[in-house]
């Protein structure tokens, strides 16, 4: 990752810095001190660039770049729009134009005295490619040095921001991965890494999950080769109960026996994106300290076609007792999440519970790329999350639970059916897992199918693996779990 270091503001060194030098102006406003330093070395140049109607027509948070410019050794100079009270969006856009023009050199960023955390963070997550699939992959980006008036001060800031892109990074490097080089047992053996961050790992295999009667996660994994495993990340900064956050881990998606069109099937090695937020989530939360009690608990299974795999019309038992009638073996992702909530409940009695996974296509249809569907029997931990989201930038929009979608999925056969039909497909889901969670337990199920896994840039990310709801879900720790 694009490392963050802070460092004097040194005005002088403006004029030797080889890589990219990156200032900050305001139109309406006298240059700043780093501004105008370049300002003098280039003869005019930076005055006559924030006056142009070039740098007018800039929203808050974009940039211009003067390449080479005269009497400076840097390769570039951004100047970036910023007022001089930005809000946190704009300094948020202010961040993601340094990192996504950042290259292999060093940028060096004279902050001065804006508040460096969410520049320097969205900066570092917007510095991001995945490269450890190329046979010759480029080299690292350069390091962010971030020039400040008072070092020591920022230096605490810059650790934080630099924790928080670090476990974004690891989030969409996991969804970028394919289910050839990272399967059930290479994740498994990843996250039991996660020791050495001070996370306390449990790995459960099949053996151990049969003895707890986790039938509906077994069945979905029953015809692939590499084995089911659950995976426990404890991370105890704090006494009392803890909140639990569970991800979905189906490593690859085939839809089993109700076999998905082959058009666009690669990409199902994102569908263990909700297991990718929860492991980038406990990283975060060790390598900050968090003073909380959180488990983060990821299923990992692969749906594969064999003539092991589970058939439309089998009936399973969940380890909560209900008779699952599977309708549908492509809505898989639910009975791996039934036997999770029904176990973390049970075994752990939390605050509260909070599932995440790239559940349906419905939710797609529903609220597109940019926003996560929120799903929440409880309306202030709803409030709560879609505060926290709202705070990071992330995208979210609460969606209905209620007894119609319950309806919907009642089984003639058995207690309850993995499929409502077309209709409301992302509600019925949520409605299924809701029956596996505890009468007054907090709950809350993030659909992130949409979010996880975008064709264009995200808010903080280039195309591709956005790493959504780490950043969400470290500020509901933070502002409703800490102390």
């Amino acid at each position: 990752m694009t490392s963050l270091t802070a460092l004097p503001l040194d005005l002088d060194q403006l004029a030797t810095h080889p890589g990219r030098v990156v200032v900050f102006a305001d139109p309406d406003a006298t240059l700043p001190r780093a501004a105008k330093r370049c300002d003098r070395l280039t003869k005019g140049a930076v005055a006559r660039a924030v006056d142009s109607a070039d740098f007018g027509a800039l929203s808050p948070g974009k940039s211009l770049t003067l390449a080479y410019p005269a009497g400076m050794a840097a390769r570039a100079l951004q100047i970036i729009r910023l007022p001089r009270k930005a809000t946190a969006e704009q300094m948020r856009r202010a961040g993601n134009s340094i990192g996504a023009a950042q290259g292999e050199d060093a940028a060096l960023v004279a902050l001065d005295t804006l508040p460096a955390r969410d520049i320097a963070l969205h900066a570092a997550l917007r510095a991001y490619r995945y490269q450890a699939m190329k046979a010759a992959p480029k080299g690292p980006l350069g390091s962010l040095l971030m020039a400040v008036k008072d070092p020591d001060s920022a230096a605490p800031a810059l650790d934080d921001a630099s924790a928080l892109a670090q476990s974004v990074h690891l989030t969409r490097d996991l969804v970028h991965a394919p289910a050839n080089v990272l399967n059930t047992e290479s994740f498994a053996a990843q996250i039991a890494g996660l020791a050495d961050s001070g996370l306390t790992v449990e790995i459960l295999d099949r053996d151990e999950m049969e003895a707890l009667g986790m039938r509906a996660l077994l069945a979905v994994g029953q015809a692939s080769d590499n084995p089911p495993k659950l995976a426990i990340l404890h991370w105890k900064g704090a006494e009392g109960p803890p909140l639990c956050v569970l991800g979905k881990g189906v490593m690859f998606d085939t839809g089993g026996i109700s076999l998905k069109p082959g058009a666009g099937m690669e990409d199902m090695t994102m569908d263990m994106g909700g297991a990718a937020v929860t492991v980038g989530l406990m990283q975060a939360l060790a390598l900050r300290k968090a003073p909380a009690h959180v488990i983060g608990l990821v299923g990992l299974v692969e749906n594969m076609p064999d003539a092991r795999a589970q058939r439309p019309g089998d009936i399973v038992r969940s380890m909560k007792g209900d008779m699952i009638e599977v309708i549908n073996t492509d809505a898989e992702g639910r009975l791996v999440l039934a036997d999770m909530l029904h176990y973390a409940a049970e075994r752990f009695e939390p605050r509260a519970m909070i599932d995440l996974a790239t559940l349906t296509g419905a939710i797609i249809i529903a609220l597109g790329h940019d926003r996560a569907g929120v799903f929440c029997n409880d309306d202030a931990l709803a409030g709560d999350i879609l505060s926290a989201a709202g705070t990071v930038g992330e995208g979210a929009w609460r969606m209905p639970l209620g007894a119609e979608y319950q309806r919907q999925i009642d089984s003639r056969l058995g207690d309850v059916k993995n499929t409502g039909g077309r209709p409301a497909g992302s509600c019925t889901a949520a409605a299924f897992l809701e029956r596996f969670v505890p009468e007054g337990m907090p709950w809350a199920h993030l659909d992130i199918a949409g979010a996880a896994l975008t064709k264009s840039e995200s808010a903080h990310a280039p195309k591709g693996a956005s790493g959504w709801g780490v950043l969400t879900l470290d500020a509901l720790v933070r502002a409703k779990f800490e102390g």
